[in-house]
């Protein structure tokens, strides 16, 4: 996964951070569908993941109002109770305003 290519600021951050239980129950395909879903979504920018134990989950947002609304999309709802049922032994979620951002590229 590359790192996201987001748009000048101000934009959104919603960092999503969990520990998993020991349960698979198709996690992985449940975890792609989402991000394809959520590109799709009016107001997406971008995510970025990592998990070795801790998972940290980093999707970009232009608004407030559209991470509300992919909050309440059908099949994100399906795939946040599976989620408490079945795959996070806890998680939060951080909803930040990115005011600021910038990169670094080593020249070839």
């Amino acid at each position: 996964m590359a790192i996201a290519q987001t748009p000048g600021t101000p934009y959104y951050a919603v960092i999503f951070t969990s520990t998993r239980t020991g349960v698979d129950g198709g996690y992985g395909a449940m975890a792609e569908a989402m991000v394809k879903l959520a590109a799709e979504q009016p107001g997406f920018l971008g995510v970025e993941s990592a998990r070795e134990g801790l998972g940290i989950t980093v999707s970009y947002w232009e608004s407030l109002e559209a991470i509300a609304a992919w909050k309440q999309n059908s099949a994100h709802l399906v795939a946040q109770a599976r989620g408490r049922d079945l795959w996070y032994e806890t998680f939060k979620a951080r909803i930040c305003k990115v005011e600021r951002d910038y990169e670094f590229h080593k020249e070839q």
